[in-house]
């Protein structure tokens, strides 16, 4: 907390050295506030710190802004050349109509791990309550305990995918199954039906047959007998 507060009254100088504008109105304060600690994983790729301030008894201008980082063993003044780039490693924006100002960093590594501080300053007032600093927001920045936001979504799409995949390859497995299921009972009832068709004209050949044969037999005219006697009698009494 020593650090901490050194910081800070080595901010307010550096603010009132940086924003050293002077003017003539006076009691003029500014408050900034910013929220105390934030945590992050590396893999989101970046961070945004936020800033609100409140102005009163101030010249109708907008408040001038800087923003400081303070690490373990180093000190850096941030966007002095305002880092509206989004390609950059920080990110300035200003919502002035809303005080509130804000600090991206980009491209996070856990070195960016540091006590980020906000500077507010209204341009053209010589007050001293015109000019100051947040209580810092401790930023930490961990080492990735699991998958990023993009990663889990990519995940997240991927098992949606693999879901819908498992489904229409069940749906189409059912609906071949009950395919050929169709198709083996459907010739099985041909076969079945070929089969009973076949005994059937069997049966019917067999039953002709036998009905000729019977009728063939029944209808035969019995041997004449008279004329074999007489002539055996005939060869008997002959000299």
């Amino acid at each position: 907390m020593e650090a901490v507060d050194a910081a800070r009254a080595l901010l307010g100088l550096e603010v009132s050295l940086l924003l050293c504008c002077v003017g003539a109105a006076g009691g003029c304060t500014v408050s900034v506030s910013q929220p105390p600690v934030l945590e992050v994983d590396y893999a989101e790729g970046a961070v945004t710190v936020p800033c609100s301030f409140s102005t009163t008894g101030c010249p109708p201008e907008l408040p001038s802004s800087l923003w400081f980082r303070y690490g373990a063993h180093w000190t850096e003044t941030l966007c002095v050349d305002g880092c509206t780039s989004e390609a950059d490693k920080f990110t300035v924006r200003k919502a002035l109509a809303q005080n509130q100002v804000s600090l991206t960093v980009n491209q996070l590594t856990p070195n960016d791990s540091a006590i980020y501080i906000c500077g507010l300053a209204s341009p053209s007032s010589e007050d001293p309550r015109a000019k100051q600093v947040g209580a810092g927001t401790v930023l930490v920045v961990r080492g990735a305990r699991g998958p990023g936001k993009a990663l889990r979504g990519l995940l997240a799409a991927l098992l949606a995918l693999l879901s819908v995949y498992v489904v229409v390859v069940l749906g189409i497995f059912v609906i071949l199954a009950r395919s050929k299921f169709n198709t083996l009972r459907n010739k099985e009832k041909e076969d079945s039906q070929k089969k009973k068709s076949a005994r059937r004209i069997f049966r019917e050949i067999a039953q002709e047959l036998y009905s000729k044969r019977h009728v063939g037999t029944s209808h035969q005219p019995e041997k004449d007998n008279t004329y074999e006697n007489r002539t055996a009698l005939d060869n008997y009494e002959r000299p």
